[in-house]
């Protein structure tokens, strides 16, 4: 299946890259990140609007205060935008500003935001809850599909191990066994897979040989004064030389990348 995020086609035989920061912080922030993300090759950007925080007191995203120049580095850049929707209440404010809604891990059991994201036409980024079974997330996306929306891209973003070095652990084992059995693209996170930066290039080229049809990856301009998920942001730089490589590793199975 193909699904179709803005004029980019998600899960046909191009790979997809989407990067941007955790948070839109600010516009200078928002629009020096998309710049250098498109002229290394992501064809999409992320970046929250809200955020999901474990602490209430961690930064919750700019919110409505960055609708305008959200627009603005779109149409600058010409690419589409993947945010996280985090309430039902959020849909219809942001949908004129986003491609794709994203549904975190945390809201991956939210049945009743999955449902109202069914009975919209905008693609629906479902990101694995790090607890869940494999057959809950895909009976996770059929809520989106059953309301007639079937437009859902998988996104493995890690599981929660007895493994404590890593902040999650990647389970490669799902992207496989997803593409087998369903019928949505795949998509990887290695960012909140890993959550050390200097660890995301290799889980982003393993990804790739593994069969998913992209990645969403972090990407920050000062990763160290980033406002939520630093330690797992690629720089700039980081992420130019990252395609570079990540390019090799396709075309050795045969794949291109979407610019």
């Amino acid at each position: 299946m193909i699904v179709q995020v803005g004029n980019v086609k998600i899960g046909g035989p191009q790979f997809t890259v989407i990067a941007g920061p955790c948070s839109i912080e600010s516009e200078g922030q928002f629009r020096q990140t998309s710049e250098s993300v498109k002229k290394s090759g992501a064809a999409l950007l992320r970046g929250g609007i809200w955020k999901m925080r474990t602490s209430p007191k961690s930064f919750q995203g700019l919110g409505q205060s960055a609708f305008d120049f959200i627009k603005k580095v779109k149409n600058e850049t010409g690419l589409g935008l993947v945010s996280e929707v985090t309430d039902i209440r959020q849909i219809e404010e942001i949908s004129p500003f986003v491609d794709a809604f994203q549904v975190g891990a945390r809201n991956m059991h939210n049945y009743s935001l999955l449902k109202e994201l069914g009975h919209q036409p905008k693609p629906v980024l479902l990101k694995r809850n790090f607890s869940a079974f494999i057959d809950e997330w895909l009976k996770a996306a059929d809520y989106v599909a059953q309301g007639g929306n079937q437009n859902v891209i998988l996104c493995e973003r890690g599981i929660r191990t007895f493994e404590t070095a890593t902040r999650n652990t990647l389970d490669l084992n799902a992207v496989v066994y997803a593409k087998k059995n369903s019928h949505f693209p795949v998509v990887v996170d290695p960012s909140h897979a890993v959550g050390i930066s200097e660890l995301v290039a290799p889980l982003c080229f393993a990804a790739a040989a593994a069969g998913a049809d992209g990645l969403i990856v972090e990407v920050h301009p000062e990763p160290a004064k980033a406002l939520s998920d630093g330690d797992q942001a690629l720089t700039l730089e980081g992420f130019d030389k990252m395609m570079k490589q990540l390019e090799k590793v396709l075309n050795a199975f045969d794949r291109t990348l979407k610019m």
